[in-house]
């Protein structure tokens, strides 16, 4: 079954948003998380993959990235963190351009 891309995208955003805010305020180094996510997220999808496929493996949930090596699952903004990994890594998802996904009607 398929994560609905849309709920994905609300997440993701708002993790992309507490990140810059973190990061704005000098409290955090995002990248600490966000970097090992990155990596997982590439070892898991590969290099080419699509929005969908992306927001249909954040929908099997993200306990993995707690796991990581250097992910604290303590801090308080983890999951914000693991969001903001997923919007980063969407970026590199072949259907998205300019800041948006980009829908095949045709399919």
């Amino acid at each position: 079954m398929s994560y609905p891309l849309e709920n994905a995208l609300f997440n993701w955003e708002a993790g992309i948003d507490r990140l810059r805010e973190l990061e704005s305020r000098g409290e955090l180094r995002g990248d600490l998380v966000t970097t090992p996510v990155r990596e997982e997220l590439r070892r898991r999808l590969g290099a080419t993959f699509t929005a969908s496929d992306l927001a249909d493996l954040y929908g099997e949930g993200t306990d993995w990235a707690l796991l990581l090596p250097g992910v604290d699952p303590g801090l308080s903004d983890v999951q914000e963190l693991i969001d903001a990994a997923f919007w980063q890594h969407l970026q590199a998802a072949g259907d998205f351009a300019g800041g948006k996904v980009v829908i095949d009607l045709e399919a």
